[in-house]
């Protein structure tokens, strides 16, 4: 099973709050592969809203988005492309 792993910088002004921890869960729910999204020693599922809000990632952090499955480089394109692009926001 391909897992593809990437760190990526939080760039929006706010971090991930609400809104782009809901537009990451409903990337993330589209694909059939497994999302982990990790900040230092916390690990949660990129598919749970409350998961990826309490990792509380702010501006300039950087963290793991590991994807695991049969569409895991889609996954991992589409989803640094969103991160990338300061979730619309900013």
């Amino acid at each position: 099973m391909p897992e593809i792993v990437k760190d990526i910088k939080i760039e929006n002004k706010l971090g991930i709050h609400a809104r782009p921890a809901a537009r990451f869960v409903q990337l993330s729910s589209r694909f059939s592969s497994d999302i982990i999204l990790k900040r230092g020693e916390e690990e949660v599922n990129g598919k749970s809203i409350m998961g990826v809000l309490m990792l509380a990632a702010p501006q300039g952090s950087t963290v793991k988005v590991i994807a695991r499955g049969v569409d895991a480089e889609t996954a991992m394109e589409e989803i640094e492309a969103l991160i990338k692009s300061k979730f619309g926001e900013d």
